[in-house]
């Protein structure tokens, strides 16, 4: 049985594209151009996965109310914002409210494409028994590449799950996987499937470090080259010290 996907984006030309082109892959897509036409629905039936502009006609914030209303229903349907709003506010507010990831809408038509296949197979591989040739260990973090999923281990040996995006996934895979390796931002874009600007890259990064930071307070892994790139330091013993007084 084919996917259904959900876009509610109030830009008339905007939604068909990207429903012409995912039907055009396969999935069952119904449109929606505002709130109430998509909440009414949901309450009906949830699709497989739904794509949310936040402004939605006359509400500034309609998709954010959306998304917090499609978390109450299930908190496991992959929901992703593909909006013109590229700022950290809106980036941090979207990923908060529980989104599975934040695409600005110069992302190519492939690349959203990649996005979705990406975000179905983790949901599916959540399901599959984990497979060690899929872990990665780079101290005292585990990556399981077929899960998509990141676990960081304390000092006491406890187990933290790092809650990372598709897009935030796949950057830190391509850091960890070469440690000491600077990648530039064009590599990251690349193995993330993602094109947007460098300050997009930049806002990436410091979700990250915080969300490491969170579980591991003097988290100094991800190291910004200046005029380069990132690279992945294996620097575990500062990372999962006590913080500094």
């Amino acid at each position: 049985m084919s996917k259904r996907i959900a876009i509610v984006e109030d830009e008339a030309a905007i939604r068909e594209n990207y429903a012409d082109v995912l039907r055009s892959q396969g999935y069952q897509v119904q449109t929606y151009v505002d709130r109430e036409s998509a909440t009414q629905a949901f309450s009906l039936r949830l699709p497989h996965l739904v794509i949310l502009d936040i402004g939605l006609e006359e509400e500034y914030e309609g998709g954010f109310i959306l998304c917090q209303w499609l978390r109450t229903l299930s908190t496991t349907l992959p929901i992703i914002f593909l909006t013109a709003r590229d700022n950290d506010f809106d980036t941090v507010s979207g990923l908060r409210i529980g989104a599975d990831d934040y695409l600005t809408k110069d992302i190519s038509l492939p690349h959203l494409s990649a996005r979705i296949s990406a975000l179905f197979r983790r949901q599916d591989a959540m399901k599959e028994p984990q497979q060690e040739d899929h872990l990665i260990s780079v101290g005292s973090m585990t990556i399981d590449s077929q899960r998509m999923t990141v676990q960081w281990t304390s000092e006491n040996n406890e187990s933290h799950t790092i809650d990372l995006t598709i897009t935030e996934f796949w950057m830190v895979f391509a850091l960890a996987k070469h440690p000491g390796h600077v990648k530039n931002r064009t590599q990251l874009m690349q193995d993330s499937n993602i094109y947007v600007d460098d300050s997009t890259i930049t806002s990436h990064i410091k979700r990250i470090r915080k969300k490491f930071i969170k579980v591991a307070p003097l988290f100094d892994c991800i190291e910004t080259v200046y005029g380069m790139g990132y690279r992945w330091n294996d620097d575990t013993t500062a990372a999962n010290s006590p913080k500094a007084l």
